[in-house]
């Protein structure tokens, strides 16, 4: 799950909610950053969540 800052903990809740354990945060890598929409907002995504 990709999402921006304001987003990031609306990914980690659902992450856990649905898989039960905690997520791996990672950095959407610099190259990819203006071509990463949030799925939350569009916005640029900044992290990447999940396992």
């Amino acid at each position: 799950m990709k999402c921006c800052l304001e987003h990031i903990e609306l990914a980690m809740e659902m992450y856990i909610d649905e898989h039960e354990e905690a997520p791996i945060l990672e950095m959407v890598p610099e190259e990819d950053k203006l071509s990463t929409p949030c799925e939350f907002c569009k916005e640029n995504a900044v992290y990447m969540v999940g396992n």
